[in-house]
């Protein structure tokens, strides 16, 4: 970040107690901490937790999590459950918070975890989001997942953890 977010003013880099150096708006006279999207990425296992569900998207021939940004007051949980509803069409439970990662690209930290959906139908997926999907065994997700993505590397974690 290199102007304040309130006034537009150049910052510069002071040092704050126990917090090392932090931009610093000398109009407002505040430090300004870092801004950043907050997403979260989802494992959806079938309700036997032999499969995993993978889906493509935009247009793009690649495999990839279910995921989502987190919206204002909403808690990380209720964003995991509301996306795969509105991506899939399917309720899920047994959510579980895996693994965080900050994303370069998008200036997200990622929020990775698991869920159980309570059914494998894929019948309700919302189209205009999801261009297809489908559910994977555990080995054949980890084979089809998009290579060298951040998606791969919360799967292969999540697969090796539940062995």
């Amino acid at each position: 970040m290199k102007y304040c977010v309130h006034c537009g003013t150049k910052l510069v880099p002071r040092e704050l107690k126990n917090e090392g150096i932090i931009p610093y708006c000398e109009t407002c006279q505040e430090f300004r901490f870092p801004i950043f999207s907050v997403a979260v990425s989802v494992e959806v296992q079938s309700p036997d937790r032999k499969k995993i569900l993978l889906i493509k998207q935009y247009g793009k021939d690649r495999y990839i999590l279910v995921a989502g940004y987190i919206n204002k007051g909403e808690n990380a949980e209720h964003t995991v459950a509301r996306e795969v509803k509105e991506e899939i069409g399917l309720d899920v439970e047994d959510i579980c918070f895996q693994k965080s990662e900050y994303f370069a690209p998008s200036n997200t930290l990622m929020l990775n975890f698991s869920c159980v959906a309570k059914s494998e139908d894929l019948s309700g997926r919302a189209r205009d989001e999801v261009d297809y999907c489908r559910w994977f065994s555990r080995e054949e997700a980890s084979r089809n997942i998009y290579p060298g993505s951040l998606a791969e590397r919360f799967l292969n974690r999540f697969l090796r953890m539940t062995e």
